[in-house]
């Protein structure tokens, strides 16, 4: 069986892009059709306008037909022309792997967020690219590493693609964002025992927010505050404004290592004293453990560092993956895949972790936000984290 949940959904002013999609008339994941322009001025195209699965997806010179009007803002995150989706063939998550046109079916081979101009396919993490950088009519597009490089450049209907995603600064997190998979944990409350919201307070324009998590008036942006002072969980000293992954139904999320699981994320630091873990796959139900599978963790001098627990009982091996300014927007994806292995992209550059086989009997779960990994007396210093885009997906 295959799943997957679309965690942001697009609210804004006509015509702006959000993550995914172009943004329409300030209701909630409102779909937009329109070209998608790249690469020599070119139009995205199914080649011969056919709607037969395994139609390529091409470059071809913009001439405002139906093959290349295509539908954005949908609710799963997907790109759609003549009634199907754009997809990558097999679900290939190697560089090369063509798009084709197929049958929606809600896989992550089928979404895509943005990210700094370019489109990000949630399964590999990986951009659409026009192969071999060429803007020849008929060159058929493809999944490649992200470089920022102009052939993976894309504007969407609408004519521009913010990074910031295009938000409604006038709404809670839950007008931009589906929360009902998320429940918040917020560094307020009695000592030992911070105060969590549920998913449904969270959800909707007029949703939960407060000076811990709220939209950004300026940008849109889901943002986390989490000070060095504040209530923390029994096994932590650090308190924390982080979403919980949670099932639709309002029950924990636990899902087993075997099958391919993924959690996506545009964001940027806006503030940090010494560094903040802005995602993670905590342990779930299975043992006694109480500790997180991997931690990605952002420093005040830049470095993004990926944290991979040894084994249950603890210990963690450290790893820079990336370096990016504070304030400035970027991207990973965390996940995990065939059971035995932790796949980590960021800024389209992706390594992998074996998983001790100690962690087989425990199930898991995400979590996203701002963990502050520092401690003091101070309510203003402190960790400040916002999101553009947040998706999982599980197969």
């Amino acid at each position: 069986m295959t799943w997957r949940v679309k965690v942001l959904a697009a609210v804004g002013a006509a015509g702006v892009v959000g993550a995914f999609g172009v943004l329409g008339s300030g209701s909630a994941s409102a779909a937009t059709a329109g070209p998608i322009s790249g690469l020599g001025g070119k139009c995205v195209d199914v080649a011969a306008a056919s709607s037969a699965n395994g139609a390529h997806v091409q470059l071809y010179d913009c001439n405002g037909t139906t093959a290349q009007s295509w539908t954005v803002g949908n609710s799963d995150n997907s790109v759609r022309a003549l009634g199907k989706c754009m997809d990558v063939t097999a679900a290939s998550t190697a560089s090369g792997a063509k798009v084709q046109l197929y049958d929606c079916n809600g896989t992550a081979a089928q979404q895509w967020t943005v990210s700094n101009g370019a489109l990000v396919n949630t399964g590999s993490g990986k951009c659409l690219d026009a192969t071999d950088q060429s803007s020849a009519n008929g060159n058929q597009l493809q999944i490649w590493t992200c470089t920022g490089a102009a052939n993976q450049k894309w504007t969407l209907p609408g004519g521009s693609t913010p990074p910031s995603g295009g938000l409604n600064t006038g709404v809670a997190p839950g007008g931009n964002f589906n929360l009902s998979v998320w429940q918040l944990q917020e560094p307020v409350g009695s000592p030992g025992s911070p105060t969590t919201i549920s998913s449904s307070r969270l959800q909707g324009a007029g949703g939960y927010q407060d000076s811990y998590f709220y939209t950004d008036g300026s940008d849109g942006a889901m943002t986390f505050w989490a000070p060095e002072k504040g209530v923390t969980t029994p096994n932590s000293n650090y308190a924390r404004s982080e979403l919980r992954e949670m099932n639709t139904d309002g029950s924990a999320a636990d899902w087993s290592l075997a099958g391919t699981h993924r959690m996506n994320a545009t964001l940027r630091v806006v503030s940090v004293t010494s560094n903040v873990c802005v995602g993670q796959i905590h342990l779930g139900s299975g043992g006694t453990s109480t500790k997180p599978l991997i931690e990605l963790y952002y420093h005040s001098n830049g470095d993004i560092v990926a944290g991979v627990e040894n084994s249950p009982d603890g210990g963690q091996t450290t790893h820079t993956v990336g370096h990016v300014g504070v304030g400035s927007t970027w991207n990973y994806t965390i996940g995990v895949s065939g059971g035995n292995t932790i796949d980590l992209t960021v800024n389209g550059s992706t390594t992998h972790y074996a998983i001790p086989s100690s962690f087989n009997p425990y199930k898991q779960y995400f979590k996203a936000g701002s963990y502050n990994q520092s401690s003091s007396d101070s309510t203003t210093n402190g960790a400040r984290v916002a999101f553009y885009a947040l998706t999982v997906a599980h197969s």
